[in-house]
């Protein structure tokens, strides 16, 4: 097809420019149907362009072209010739240099005409691929009903009249085509309206989707507050419950003592009259009265009292016809001394040497401290076998003179305090109940595998002041205190920190000892350590080993006080929040040493040491800045405040004091580019070397008030 059209155009622009002159003579060309045309005229032998672009000279029809004068250098031998973008071209040659336009050699001169589409009567166009005019559906489709010898529609050289096409069969297809036109957009329009429904459909489940998941999250978090609401009336009753409990005991507890006052009432009564009826007999007794057990002063303090299980001497009351059983409740003497108070008895400094014989069953406490107690016999508490708290401090107890058996039947004691006595070994029978053991200022000096066996309920123990030392303690005799959470063990002989401590332990006390070395292995099973007490030891920085305590989670203060250190330890716990080094002979703080603690050291006490001014390095503090509270210095040898104080943005105590300090600087303690809020509380600057009036005014401006500052004495005039 584009073949066929590109020759018809070639014939007629051959046959248009042969009679171009006359017909521009002769006659006017037809109205709408005029077309431009120039001529174009090279200059010299070559065009300037080469060729079209430009260069050539386009008309809309050949009809109305004038007769150009030739102008061009015609190539010598070959009149008429053409030079075309290089190419030569020979006289009425036709050819496209590119689409839609036609390019005529003509006696030497190019002309070039753009194809000028014929004016379409139809609404519906389309333009075919490969082709320059657009053409009428409706002759598209004629086109393609007719045979190969259907005229062309977008033929320039075919008129308007030329191609009428029958009206009704072009009204009939028209109306076909406007129908299908229809149909198309009203699918258009319903599947768009399809796809708003859709969407809107979909928005709307989405919507559902969320309520649900919004009811779903209401209604669990409605369960949850009924199930707290629920848990806190569950422990309000049980508080009320407990409540109620502890009113009863108390009623019961006050109608016990009132039927004991009425017993005892009664038998002052009965006493009386026994008096004036045997006036030789002076004996006076004072029984229960309110709430203390008194002897009248006159009465001898008896040098021994009978054993607990020999019966007192019971009040002649019961001999009457009214003898009341309550009043053989009331069956003994307390020695002079002792009182009682609720549920407690007290005799302490009542030098007593043996263990007053008790029978009191609701007893809870029995206060014994200060007197002469040698012996604790097998049925020393046969009448008070509910008692929790016993104290025996201070008495002259033997580990020979107490009973296997003596503790066995207290099946509720909780507390036994036997501080201060000449005991050798643990005492024997102590019941499971136990949970805190003091058994300070004896003569212990020796712990076997069994020593503490059955106790697993024991939280607290403290074995200070004795004779103990890694030599006579068992490395097991820690294993049977499954819940042992403090420890106490100073004032001994130990040289190393005590083997098999357990994994319990939260707190261990080993002050004044002799302690010189702390191992790798020293802390291996109490991971849980949160406070180690080292104070008034032996210690070098040099005997610690780096893997003894570094990567202790949870061990927060160390007191290392009174030691032979001259260096602040390093690789101290990751976890470090209180370090006291009060009294060592420490000359610097190395850089970094701080550093890998997290979240950071909060107190550090370095008073009494041997630190000058060249004992604090730039980094001595690094790690601190944001964490450390209070900063004790006080008692050193330094000359200017130390470097890295004033970044200390959360510290509110400072101790400089007694020291050589001879100037402040203005940024030496507060950071004049810091604009929050002053944070230190209370600074000591007195006994240096201090002028108070060369001190720059806003060398304070950090510190709350200046009432704060104790700058006085100082050490000059």
């Amino acid at each position: 097809m584009r073949l066929w059209l590109l020759l018809a155009v070639s014939f007629f622009c051959w046959l248009s420019c042969s009679v171009a002159k006359e017909q521009n003579q002769s006659r006017p060309m037809a109205k709408g149907r005029r077309r431009r045309g120039k001529k174009m005229v090279r200059q010299g032998r070559v065009p300037v362009d080469g060729g079209y672009n430009g260069a050539s000279v386009f008309i809309e029809s050949y009809k109305g072209v004038e007769e150009p004068k030739p102008n061009y250098n015609v190539i010598p031998g070959n009149t008429g010739q053409c030079v075309f973008q290089g190419i030569t071209m020979f006289d009425k040659t036709v050819w496209s240099p590119k689409p839609c336009v036609t390019c005529l050699c003509s006696n030497g001169n190019v002309v070039c005409d753009e194809m000028q589409c014929p004016l379409l009567q139809c609404k519906l166009k389309f333009k075919p691929i490969g082709q320059c005019c657009p053409i009428c559906i409706e002759s598209t489709h004629e086109v393609s009903e007719n045979s190969g010898d259907s005229p062309v529609p977008n033929d320039p050289s075919i008129t308007d009249a030329a191609f009428v096409p029958n009206k009704s069969s072009r009204r009939e297809k028209y109306k076909e085509e406007e129908e299908r036109i229809l149909r198309k957009d009203a699918e258009r329009k319903r599947r768009k309206k399809q796809k708003k429904e859709t969407e809107k459909q979909r928005k709307k489940l989405e919507e559902q989707k969320r309520a649900e998941e919004m009811r779903k999250l209401q209604e669990e978090a409605q369960k949850r507050a009924e199930a707290e609401i629920e848990r806190w009336k569950r422990m309000e009753e049980q508080q009320r419950v407990e409540e109620e409990r502890m009113r009863r005991r108390e009623r019961e507890e006050r109608e016990r003592l009132r039927t004991l006052e009425e017993a005892a009432e009664r038998a002052r009564n009965e006493l009386r009259a026994e008096e004036d009826e045997e006036e030789e007999e002076q004996e006076e007794t004072v029984w229960l009265r309110g709430d203390v057990f008194q002897m009248p002063p006159q009465l001898p303090t008896p040098l021994e009292f009978p054993p607990p299980t020999a019966p007192s001497e019971p009040s002649h009351a019961g001999e009457g016809e009214g003898a009341d059983e309550e009043s053989a409740r009331i069956s003994y003497v307390l020695p002079q001394g002792c009182t009682v108070s609720d549920v407690i008895v007290s005799c302490e400094n009542a030098k007593l040497t043996s263990i007053p014989p008790l029978s009191i069953p609701e007893l809870k406490s029995l206060n014994l401290h200060g007197n002469a107690i040698t012996t604790i016999p097998a049925e020393a508490f046969n009448g008070v076998l509910n008692l929790e708290w016993i104290d025996f401090g201070k008495n002259k107890i033997l580990s020979s003179g107490i009973d296997p058996q003596a503790f066995t039947k207290l099946q509720f004691l909780t507390r036994l305090y036997m501080d201060g006595n000449l005991l050798e070994h643990i005492p024997p029978g102590l019941p499971h109940t136990l949970q805190e053991l003091k058994i300070n200022e004896n003569n212990l000096q020796e712990m076997d595998e069994d020593s503490f066996e059955g106790l697993s309920n024991l939280v607290t123990l403290e074995m200070e002041g004795n004779l103990l030392s890694e030599a006579n303690v068992n490395p097991k005799v820690f294993a049977p205190l499954k819940q042992l959470s403090y420890l106490r063990l100073g004032r001994n002989h130990f040289r190393t920190i005590p083997q098999g401590l357990p994994v319990t332990l939260q707190e261990l006390h080993l002050e004044n000892n002799l302690i010189e070395e702390i191992s790798d292995g020293a802390f291996n099973q109490s991971k849980n350590l949160n406070v180690v007490v080292l104070r008034h030891n032996k210690i070098d920085e040099s005997r610690i080993s780096p893997f003894a305590w570094i990567n202790h989670r949870n061990l927060e203060s160390i007191d290392l006080a009174h030691n032979k250190l001259h260096l602040v330890p390093s690789f101290l716990p990751k976890s470090l929040v209180h370090l006291v080094l009060v009294g060592n002979q420490i000359e610097r703080i190395p850089g970094f040493v701080f550093a890998h603690m997290e979240p950071g050291l909060e107190y550090l006490y370095l008073s009494y040491n041997k630190l000058d001014g060249e004992g604090v390095e730039p980094e001595s503090f690094f790690g601190t800045f944001n964490t450390m509270t209070e900063l004790c210095l006080d008692h050193n040898q330094l000359t200017c405040i130390p470097v890295g104080v004033n970044e200390m943005t959360s510290l509110h105590f400072l101790r400089l004091n007694n020291n050589n300090i001879r100037h402040i600087g203005e940024d030496s303690i507060c950071d004049p580019m810091n604009d929050e809020d002053s944070h230190i509380v209370a600074l000591r600057l007195e006994n240096n070397l201090l002028d108070p009036r060369k001190i720059p005014p806003t060398a304070f401006s950090c510190v709350r008030s200046y009432s704060s500052v104790v700058l006085r004495p100082q050490r000059i005039k």
